[in-house]
């Protein structure tokens, strides 16, 4: 995959540029990076609070060749991508099925894909929104702090960064100072291309499942709390299915097999399982 990267100050939705792109013939690895997004979205319509120069907001072209039974490992690939660049900036990551990234139980990334046709046949654009100094003043309605950065992670005062990163990371003062935006795209883009590389490889799909497994705490044994639709599932997490769908053992010893939903931790003990 040839990376090719286009930068903007502001932007209402760097997946929204991607997607346009995409149908203008762009080829795969065309990336959007913007300071600021002023219409940032997630999942389901929800907004992704973009401020400016707060952290790394993110979209690539993709044309993946691989059978549509296993177009959802790429949401799992990139979460996969974004744990080791996390990783490499000192923050240990945990990866929330199916899209989201948490530090101690706290948002510092969201990814959001999407599918588009195009002249050249289907694309997928893949949005990543990184919390490099914002997101701690985000609450989920309990009250309690839903999100947190790279900054606050690295014990790094936000104003202290000073707004637009340029400070490669390195030791000051006895703390670590976050990476600027391009360094961050620069790991990512490295992730995202090996990590790509291997879901196309031969077995592709069983090793992307497998580093997956490495990095999230939700592949088995986790009590969740499974919103699809109007119904509630609760139960333990069972391992993934070769799609990357997620098995969810049930008191009863059933298991649902959840393609999309909203998963919710539960505290240990507060699901009952067989």
């Amino acid at each position: 995959m040839n990376i090719n990267i286009l930068t903007f100050d502001t932007i209402d939705s760097t997946n929204t540029e991607a997607l346009k792109q995409a149908r203008l013939g762009a080829g795969e690895g065309l990336c959007i990076v913007a300071r600021q997004q002023t219409a940032g979205r997630g999942r389901h319509g929800r907004t992704w609070v973009s401020e400016p120069d707060a952290g790394l907001y993110f979209s690539v072209v993709l044309r993946p060749k691989v059978e549509t039974q296993f177009l959802p490992l790429i949401t799992l690939m990139t979460g996969v991508a974004v744990h080791d660049t996390l990783q490499e900036f000192g923050i240990d990551a945990d990866i929330k099925w199916v899209n989201d990234l948490h530090v101690d139980g706290r948002k510092i990334c969201g990814i959001l894909a999407e599918t588009t046709e195009t002249p050249k046949g289907l694309a997928v654009i893949v949005g990543i929104g990184i919390n490099i100094t914002g997101g701690n003043a985000s609450v989920n309605e309990r009250g309690d702090r839903a999100a947190t950065s790279i900054a606050e992670q690295l014990s790094v005062p936000a104003e202290a960064a000073g707004g637009a990163l340029s400070v490669p990371p390195a030791v000051a003062g006895g703390l670590t100072k976050p990476p600027s935006t391009s360094e961050l795209a620069e790991s990512l883009t490295k992730y995202l291309t090996y990590f790509y590389d291997i879901l196309h490889s031969d077995d592709g799909p069983a090793t992307i499942i497998d580093e997956w497994r490495k990095r999230s705490t939700y592949f088995s044994g986790k009590p969740v709390r499974v919103v699809v639709d109007k119904d509630i599932i609760e139960g333990i997490t069972d391992g993934l299915e070769p799609n990357g769908a997620l098995r969810i053992k049930r008191a009863d010893g059933s298991v649902s097999i959840i393609q999309a939903g909203d998963v919710e931790r539960l505290r240990a003990g507060a699901a009952r399982h067989p």
